[in-house]
């Protein structure tokens, strides 16, 4: 029950519940997950711009911009930067790297953006936020989300294996085994009562027990 209470009051999101709602300016405008209904969306967070591990992760999200795109999932950055700053730092990455940052950032002055998503912790920084990444459904439900320290970048294409495992699975009401990708099998769901169990090995899955079993989509 405390922790219960001290995640309500850091204002984290719980996993399968309506993501938080917000309206921010970012550098392709006004911006609110209301805009976002009927697709996929990877909402992220960073320390700061013009650093050089965010400046590593945003050129990959960048790269695998079209892949994501072509999942129907949208890419949001947000850092807690002005829009100026955020402007500068996309036409340096430009300028010096040769990638075209094509997805907007948010500007979160404000900080409200952050808080609504527990972006902020006190112990890392007092003022920037952690590398959090949302993934959201086409519906505004909060999927997964995952959390790395300041010190290490993140592994943009697991992002882009998630997404692909979200959707098979809400697509074909199946599981997905360590590491997971498209081609395999996938796990089907374990029999709820005795007798299902008892009927499992006869089913045409590849059997290995009543509670473990796959099957190619």
């Amino acid at each position: 029950m405390e922790n219960e209470q001290q995640a309500q009051v850091a204002g984290l999101p719980r996993l399968n519940e309506p993501a938080p709602a917000f309206k921010a300016k970012t550098t392709h405008g006004e911006r609110s997950l209301e805009d976002y209904k009927g697709k996929w969306l990877i909402l992220f967070s960073h320390p700061a711009d013009f650093t050089p591990v965010c400046s590593t992760e945003f050129m990959a999200f960048a790269k695998l911009h079209d892949q994501f795109q072509a999942k129907n999932c949208d890419l949001l950055g947000l850092s807690i930067d002005s829009n100026y700053a955020h402007i500068a730092w996309v036409r340096n990455i430009k300028e010096k790297f040769g990638v075209d940052i094509q997805f907007p950032i948010i500007e979160d002055l404000s900080m409200d953006v952050a808080r609504a998503y527990g972006m902020i912790h006190p112990g890392a920084a007092d003022t920037s936020a952690v590398r959090a990444t949302f993934l959201i459904d086409p519906e505004g439900v909060l999927r997964a989300m995952v959390y790395y320290p300041m010190s290490n970048g993140r592994s943009i294409p697991e992002f882009l294996r998630l997404l692909t495992a979200l959707q098979t699975s809400d697509t074909n009401a199946c599981a997905t085994p360590e590491g997971w990708q498209p081609g395999e099998a996938v796990i089907v769901p374990p029999p709820q009562t005795a007798e299902a169990a008892e009927k499992r090995a006869s089913e045409g899955y590849e059997y290995t027990d009543w509670y473990f079993s796959k099957k190619q989509l």
